[in-house]
């Protein structure tokens, strides 16, 4: 007789096994039509799989997360069963549901081509229409394999034998197409709706190893609604237009080169903008009282043992051999350096909170198919800090950084901002019962910071529980940023101490925290949400001074004298070139301010503003325009100390 405890805190009594859809229906009518799967005892599962025992149960409805994860799924086995019934000399191989959307890996002689995937795409619409039921079914490991022996699918043989033999060989069946798979599924193709599309192919090795085979994977996305689909896409569209790589190009800010893969080289305008968010942070650092520091960029290995980074990152760190045989690695974060500054004389808890921070420069030796413009590389400088603190300093400087973060947020443009608590990962140094302090002391700081987060479980650093700031764009798309970790196993590890009021030797907590990341991924940020349209105070160039005619030269030089002096990244145009055609060409490289000059400017002491985005024009005097210029380009945290 199973007990059903259901979220409200009510209970079922059943007398025999019961499926989800029952208690659906046995609670209401509404709710049977609308479950479409349940989560029984914290695992997903199908609607009318058989519950025999007691168990927590949550329905799960059109407005559950879960949700879309189930049409995804769904979409990845039509897209299986379509590809079969159009191409049958095809090989399948998994097929997830991912963020976004879903793909399926497929092995087959010839290329997909973007004509089959339209054919692929009608086939699939064509399946959803037949309405076939999906059926759960389980079979014994001999049953699996001999099924796809049968079939000449060497790929799913190898997936059966990889499954641990304390699970369950499932697999389900729509229509003709059976697929080896864990669920949960939704009771019928035709539930998956028609709001999906197929995007693209990629090549993708058997189980991500290059040694196996190259598949074909295809990629496509799918939604609730065909309005939500039809918004994605037209998200997509205007991500391809603010694509920074090309942006890049066009502003004259970086470039990228095969002989430096995964590293930037900045132009001039793209390495003003750097110091630019450089120069800002670091200012609002020192107003918190953080102490920069800076550290080796090649350590012994032996560091990295002791901290554990080794055993976690080592496969991909860049190491060097010197001519007395030590291993030096190329560090790819900060941490372990300043501990090593902390313990540098004796520290009371007079000293702490100890804010410690570095522009620290790491490499990682991400793989070439990871690497993304300046949003993934190999070379990259994160803003990165530590707070020595005690236990009982946790919450207070938590909320400090929390306010810190958010302003600066602001103070870029991001005012949308979600928070993911990060637990414990199934690989972690540390015993439970360090981790259960560190992961109550986080939940602590939240509160104290009145902070609301989304849980992202297993997903912590291995040395501590984090936080994950998660900020949205202008066009929809989210970003994990900012990060804070409480973490009492380095400073362990790494023999940290302070001398507490009562004279004994104590281990310090460190908080590893960073706001905007690393810089490169920042700018790249920056880039696609202003669409290269940057804030003047982050434009390379603020200001271009354009004569309207060569007689005017002199005078523009004048102008140009006035707004250097006051710190203005002001060019002048003196090119033998038309007014309206330096106007265009400024403005597409996104100038924020044009002045004008030309005799009537001259003789009355004035020039003609004009700002990007606007066809009208203001005539100033260079006293008006100066003191304008000044506040307009200032950086937002002197503009609010002016005020």
């Amino acid at each position: 007789m199973p007990k059903i405890a259901l979220p409200d805190g009510s209970e079922r009594h059943y007398d025999g096994p019961v499926t989800a859809g029952q208690i659906a229906a046995d609670i209401g009518p509404g709710l049977e039509k609308a479950a479409l799967s349940a989560v029984v005892n914290g695992n997903h599962w199908d609607i009318n799989r058989i519950i025999d025992e007691d168990s927590e149960i949550r329905l799960i409805t059109k407005k559950d997360d879960y949700c879309l994860e189930l049409i995804r799924h769904d979409c990845a086995h039509i897209l299986a069963e379509a590809v079969l019934e159009l191409y049958p000399e095809t090989q399948v191989t998994i097929g997830p549901a991912i963020e976004n959307g879903f793909y399926y890996d497929f092995y087959r002689e010839n290329p997909f081509s973007s004509d089959d995937l339209v054919s692929i795409e009608k086939r699939m619409h064509e399946i959803v229409d037949r309405d076939e039921q999906i059926i759960r079914g389980e079979w014994s490991r001999e049953e699996a394999v001999r099924f796809y022996k049968d079939r000449n699918e060497p790929f799913k043989i190898e997936l059966v034998e990889a499954i641990p033999e304390s699970e369950t060989v499932s697999y389900y069946q729509q229509g003709e197409f059976i697929d080896l798979c864990r669920g949960p599924h939704m009771l019928s193709t035709k539930k998956v709706g028609h709001a999906f599309k197929l995007m693209k192919v990629a090549g993708a090795y058997w189980r991500g190893d290059s040694n196996n085979p190259m598949l074909q994977r295809i990629y496509g996305t799918a939604f609730l609604k065909e309005a939500d689909l039809e918004t994605y896409l037209t998200m997509l569209e205007e991500a391809e237009k603010r694509d920074h790589r090309k942006l890049g190009k066009a502003l004259n800010l970086f470039h990228l080169q095969e002989e430096a893969a995964g590293s930037i080289f900045w132009h001039p305008n793209g390495w003003t903008l750097y110091r630019e968010i450089e120069s800002y942070i670091r200012r609002r650092l020192n107003s918190e009282n953080y102490q920069e520091v800076k550290t080796p960029q090649m350590i012994d290995k032996s560091l990295w043992e002791e901290s554990g980074h080794w055993e976690k990152f080592g496969e991909n760190m860049f190491t060097a051999n010197t001519k007395d045989d030590k291993i030096l690695a190329l560090k790819p974060m900060n941490c372990p350096g300043h501990v090593q500054i902390y313990r540098q004389g004796v520290k009371s808890y007079r000293d702490l909170p100890l804010r410690m921070a570095e522009f620290g420069s790491c490499h990682r030796n991400e793989p070439s198919g990871a690497l993304h413009g300046i949003m993934r590389v190999r070379a990259f400088t994160q803003d990165d800090a530590h707070i020595f603190c005690t236990e009982e300093q946790i919450n207070s400087e938590s909320v400090a950084f929390c306010n810190l973060l958010k302003d600066i947020y602001a103070d870029f443009g991001f005012s949308d901002i979600r928070v993911k608590f990060s637990d414990r990962p199934e690989v972690r140094a540390g015993d439970d019962k360090t981790w259960d302090k560190a992961e109550q002391a986080l939940t602590s700081a939240t509160k104290a910071a009145g902070i609301e987060t989304s849980s992202n479980p297993g997903e912590g650093a291995f040395y501590g529980p984090k936080l994950e700031f998660v900020l949205t764009d202008a066009i929809g798309r989210d970003w994990q940023c900012g990060t804070l970790q409480v973490d009492f196993i380095l400073p362990e590890r790494l023999g940290a101490e302070y001398v507490d009021e009562n004279g004994k030797r104590k281990r310090p907590v460190m908080l590893h925290r960073a706001i905007l990341g690393s810089l490169e991924r920042w700018i790249g940020i920056l880039i696609e949400q202003y669409s290269g349209k940057m804030p003047p105070w982050l434009s390379p160039v603020q200001v271009v001074i354009a004569p309207i005619t060569e007689s005017s030269n002199d005078y523009a030089n004048l102008v140009y004298r006035d707004l250097k002096n006051v710190g203005i990244r002001v060019h002048i145009d003196l090119r033998n070139e038309k007014i309206g055609f330096k106007i265009r060409e400024h403005s597409n490289a996104k100038v924020p301010f044009i002045l004008a000059a030309g005799g009537r400017e001259e003789e009355s002491r004035t020039v003609a503003l004009r700002q990007l985005g606007s066809k009208n024009q203001e005539v100033m005097s260079l006293s008006e325009v100066n003191s304008f210029l000044q506040l307009e380009c200032m950086p937002p945290d002197l503009a609010k100390n002016t005020k």
